[in-house]
């Protein structure tokens, strides 16, 4: 007890300094930058109390949508920076609402298009940031010269976006869990809709009338009525009812349900293809675990190591869900997972300070003491470093579907199938945390104990023997499906699972799990049949005949430990955290009614396998 009350006292007495060393040692003042189109947007800016003309200091920045309070001058930040080691070796930080959220001026647009072939006039956040970065350097006294950039999750995108500022001063950007394509990533997987982030759309769909300070929307924000989560979603009805009675009201819902395809809209937003010209540092962060944003920060690390060969370029993957390499929360777990201690720390001690001190501090052209990726092993569960990712030293495999239910390096002879049945009125549970529905958006699945889905008859499943010797996989993954249904449209998920063995040992700190023959989600993606050929001109299926549906699963590196088994699972619902495929090709899946709903017998045949690298 006296360990506890102490450890107690040392957390309140350090949050307690952290609150106070900013007041002391930083001056804070709010000013409104102009752009070159007339806007204004609302900025703050934390000065170090000891700036001077001996004593200069580079500007690290952030740029979020996500408000930038406590406002008003006498109000402090509790902490600065992306971690508390660069806040005690002191930086200008800079906070800026965006274009139409809370005080700064402009209309508000998720995912802003990036404007190719500019003009004086164009505008987009590269130009806002370039704008900003301009200003800052020109009017905070005593600057060093030097700009830094970083952000995670909707900031993530626009420290990404701001990498094409092309302003001098700009030598280091960090976006973390980015978004780089909104039709692949966050509220879409491969065209599929987010069903999960259904309670989060008042946040980005409405729209502000004047200057806030605080939150707008809440209002229309979805009460919670159970802690049940589940219930909400399964008392919906359709995702049109949903629509229909929720946000009939809400901007950017209503661009997603007039927008079901990949069309210019959607390409519009798609970072990617802007990522040229790129000379400074860039250093991109992500969590092997983060639902939200898994694929944004490796196709953004991927495009610009392709299209910029100047920019110092790497990589970070850890063990964490969504922005969890920003806390510390001493042992790391990922829902049931232990990862180790303190890995948060390590990351932010040994990685991501030394990015920003290195090139805003020191020397800012030559390449910091950091590898080119950076990369967790979630099998292993330690630290590994690349030359490049995925690792050139990995091999192709392919794991092939059989349908006596084995998972196999070897193609099946049998020329048969697996078979299973799809009811879209009771799809397959995307998890068993039913309190989880209630969040912001799900998180635990992404690791979550698969054994609940075993018996269902709409899921067939996949299995190795028993390893011998341990197997890693070490890069990109391709689902390669060849399927039959008696339906004209459908999903397919596929999960990858590491089956524990049948005696491993309990974690004393969660007794009320079982980790013997645990089933740990490793990766997992949807892919509607409708996007097969292509993303733009969906296509509907043809009943009974065999149809190939390949697409990428996101990359991993995870150890399959010797004594462990490999399991992939496949199934056609994964409800709430998808919306459920009617079965019924529709021109506009959004506007499916019950009617529309059709069971289907879903063949998976034996040529089906998945390609995955392997590092030996």
């Amino acid at each position: 007890m006296k360990f506890l009350i102490t450890t107690l006292l040392l957390f309140l007495s350090i949050t307690v300094f952290s609150q106070e060393d900013v007041k002391n040692n930083f001056d804070k003042k709010e000013v409104y930058i102009e752009m070159r189109d007339g806007t204004k947007l609302f900025t703050v800016i934390y000065t170090p109390k000891d700036i001077s003309k001996e004593k200069k200091y580079p500007i690290l920045m952030q740029r979020t949508c996500y408000s930038i309070a406590p406002y008003g001058e006498e109000n402090f930040k509790k902490s600065l920076g992306p971690n508390q080691y660069l806040q005690k070796d002191k930086y200008i930080y800079v906070y800026q609402d965006v274009r139409g959220r809370y005080m700064s001026e402009g209309i508000f647009t998720n995912m802003t298009p990036q404007v190719a072939h500019k003009t004086k006039k164009d505008i987009d956040e590269s130009t806002d940031t370039n704008d900003t970065i301009d200003w800052l350097i020109k009017n905070i006294k005593n600057n060093n010269g030097k700009v830094g950039q970083y952000g995670t999750s909707y900031p993530g995108f626009y420290a990404a976006v701001g990498t094409l500022a092309n302003h001098p001063a700009l030598v280091a950007s960090s976006p973390q869990a980015p978004i780089s394509d909104v039709f692949f990533d966050d509220f879409h997987h491969n065209g599929a809709f987010m069903m999960g982030y259904f309670k989060t759309f008042p946040v980005f769909g409405v729209q502000k009338t004047k200057a806030e300070n605080k939150a707008w929307y809440t209002d229309q924000s979805i009460k919670t009525t159970s802690k049940d989560g589940s219930i909400f979603y399964n008392e919906i009805g359709t995702l049109k009812d949903g629509v229909d009675k929720y946000y009939k009201d809400n901007f950017f819902m209503q661009e997603i349900v007039s927008h079901p395809n990949y069309d210019e809209f959607w390409q519009s937003r798609n970072l990617l293809p802007h990522l040229k010209g790129i000379n400074h540092a860039v250093m991109t962060v992500g969590g092997w675990f983060d639902a939200e944003d898994l694929a944004g920060p490796l196709n953004i690390y991927k495009t610009i190591e392709k299209n910029n060969p100047k920019a110092k370029n790497t990589i970070v993957m850890g063990p964490f869900s969504h922005g969890g390499w920003s806390r510390e929360n001493g042992k790391l777990y990922h829902n049931d997972i232990y990862f180790g201690d303190s890995i948060a720390t390590y990351y932010q001690k040994n990685i991501e300070y030394k990015f920003f001190n290195h090139y805003l501090k020191e020397k800012s052209k030559e390449a910091a003491a950091l590898p080119e990726a950076f990369m967790f092993d979630t099998g292993k569960k330690e630290w590994k470093q690349f030359a490049t990712w995925p690792p050139k030293e990995s091999s192709k495999l392919n794991f092939y579907f059989s349908s006596n239910g084995k998972l196999a390096n070897e193609k099946s002879t049998t020329n048969s199938y697996s078979e299973y049945y799809s009811d879209p009125n009771k799809p397959v549970p995307s998890s068993i945390n039913y309190a989880e529905y209630n969040g912001f958006t799900p998180r635990n699945y992404m690791s979550e104990d698969q054994r609940f889905a075993l018996s269902r008859p709409d899921v067939v499943s996949f299995t190795t023997d028993y390893l011998t010797d341990d197997v890693t996989l070490a890069g990109e993954i391709m689902a390669k499906l060849k399927i039959a249904t008696t339906a004209t449209d459908a999903d397919f998920i596929v999960k990858l699972i590491d089956i524990y063995p049948a005696d491993e040992p309990q974690d004393k700190d969660k007794p009320n799990v079982l980790y013997a023959n645990y089933h740990q989600m490793v990766r997992s993606e949807v892919m509607p049949a409708r996007f097969r050929n292509s993303f733009e001109k969906p296509e509907p299926l043809t009943p009974d005949k065999t149809t190939e549906v390949n697409f990428r699963v996101q990359d991993v590196l995870h150890t399959f430990k010797k004594g462990h088994k490999i399991q992939i699972q496949i199934q056609s619902t994964w409800y709430p955290l998808i919306a459920v495929n009617s079965q019924k090709f529709i021109e506009n899946p959004y506007q499916a009614k019950k009617e529309d709903y059709t069971k289907a017998f879903i063949k998976i045949l034996d040529e089906s396998h998945l390609e995955v690298d392997i590092l030996k």
